[in-house]
């Protein structure tokens, strides 16, 4: 294993500091260095993990609330942008990857968004990054042994019966690791990773694609309960920081879901999972809808929300194109991507009650909700009016590294868009053009930058050929 990181996790704030995690990748035989904050406090170092040649370690440590905090790490100095306070600027991030042949990818394409978010970063740190799905593209793991292609293979009426032997989760464990520490020591990629802390909450392609709205007998057959189990071992220890038997929300007892909450001065950010559950007729069990729950009800009064929905929570209507693609010849391998969707007709009295919960503590916590999403390779922006007049909000950003779809696709959205959907009746999702922009969908890669100046929140999305739009006041 090489050495890879730091990878730096945010923490939420305690006691007037800023609470942090550092994870480091090494070979087996090594030892960490010391971690030093710029205030001399030192942190300490936790084995999370030993295998395939390697370890990976975390430090917990603190930084004061400055905006000239940083750490030391290996003689390199680190700094960051600690002071969450009064003025700040966040990044959201999503879809870092493509489906196949993503390690073949000449870096200065690949990671050309990722050039420009560092510029960026250079010019006016960002005190969190928030990544939303798909930090890594995972569906080649179905290479990484025999079993798994077989199992990936639809047309083999035995994939119910394949072992899922220790052979091929040592294949599996294998795959993730590997192309988490690929992913993960591009360059630039890691210059940011190792200044900026993440929160990060995981989508299908960290699994395999489409996990969760595939046939329930790919699902629970060993192999892909074992492929599962696998990478919600390494998605714990790259991108939450823990090991696999503990809960990213202390308070809460370990449980399946592993939707979590970090809180900061004047806001919070809500990360639900939406993958752990998720079936073809479901996206949260009543565990994840209790944990939600109790997410936005502990959350301080008045506080902003930013809320991280791996899959977009306002959308389209689309039960239309899934009864269109059950009749046509040749369609039926997209219906898992229409599964994936909350708009799904299988979804839909649980994407009431997404909407309805989020009215609820809106109103009752007096919470600004601002919904950000990826996943659809496209930009946009929504809206939907709550009860007491004020607008629940969406942005989405996708992808970071994914390349755009074409125009036809952008514009069959929008044009689905235009019909309207209601799953409130008398409160009427809008979707519209990103400012400046005159289609619903923009089919670019992008990114978003979310400020707060003077307590107040505004939007900017850095689309890769059209530029920066102008901000949206949130």
């Amino acid at each position: 294993m090489q050495t890879v990181g730091p990878i730096l996790l945010a923490r939420g704030v305690a006691l007037g500091r800023l609470q942090l995690a550092a994870l480091l990748a090494l070979p087996e035989a090594a030892s960490p260095p010391p971690l030093i904050g710029s205030d001399g406090a030192a942190g300490a170092w936790t084995c999370l993990y030993r295998g395939h040649g390697g370890q990976v370690w975390r430090n917990d440590f603190s930084l004061p609330m400055q905006p000239d905090a940083g750490y030391s790490l290996a003689g390199v100095n680190y700094p960051v942008a600690a002071d969450l306070q009064a003025d700040l600027v966040v990044a959201f991030v999503s879809c870092n990857g493509q489906e196949e042949h993503d390690t073949e990818r000449a870096l200065a394409e690949r990671n050309a968004m990722w050039d420009r978010l560092a510029a960026e970063h250079a010019a006016t740190p960002f005190s969190l990054l928030l990544q939303g799905g798909d930090q890594l593209y995972a569906d080649e793991v179905t290479k990484a042994h025999p079993v798994l292609s077989a199992w990936h293979d639809r047309s083999r009426p035995d994939k119910a019966q394949l072992d899922f032997s220790r052979a091929v989760e040592a294949a599996a464990e294998a795959f993730y690791l590997q192309r988490y520490l690929d992913t993960y020591s591009q360059p630039v990629v890691a210059g940011l990773l190792a200044r900026v802390p993440s929160l990060m909450m995981w989508d299908d392609h960290d699994i395999t694609d489409g996990w969760g709205s595939l046939p329930a007998e790919l699902l629970d057959c060993p192999v892909g309960q074992g492929v599962f189990g696998v990478a919600r071992r390494m998605f714990m220890l790259f991108q939450l920081g823990i090991a696999p038997d503990a809960s990213p929300v202390p308070e809460l007892a370990p449980a399946l879901s592993l939707g979590y909450a970090m809180r900061f001065p004047g806001f919070s950010v809500l990360l639900p999972d939406l993958r752990s559950e998720r079936r073809p007729d479901r996206v949260m069990a009543e565990d994840g809808w209790h944990r939600l729950d109790q997410l936005l009800a502990a959350t301080p009064k008045g506080d902003h929300i930013l809320l991280v929905s791996s899959v977009p929570a306002l959308g389209p209507r689309l039960s239309w194109v899934e009864r269109a693609l059950l009749k046509l010849p040749g369609t039926q391998g997209f219906e898992d991507d229409l599964r994936d969707q909350w708009q799904s007709r299988m979804h839909r009295p649980e994407w009431r009650r997404l909407l309805r919960l989020l009215e609820h503590h809106a109103i009752t916590g007096d919470h600004a909700i601002t919904i950000v999403s990826g996943e659809i390779h496209l930009a946009t922006q929504a809206s939907m009016p709550l009860a007491d007049g004020r607008q629940l909000r969406q942005l989405v950003a996708s992808g970071i590294a994914h390349r755009a779809p074409g125009n036809a696709y952008a514009i069959g959205l929008g044009w689905l868009a235009r019909f309207g959907e209601d799953p409130l009746p008398g409160q009427p999702i809008t979707l519209q053009p990103l400012p400046g922009q005159r289609r619903i969908y923009a089919a670019e890669r992008n990114y978003l930058v979310l400020r707060r100046a003077a307590g107040a929140w505004t939007a900017v999305w850095e689309l890769e050929r059209s530029g920066r739009t102008p901000a949206l006041a949130l």
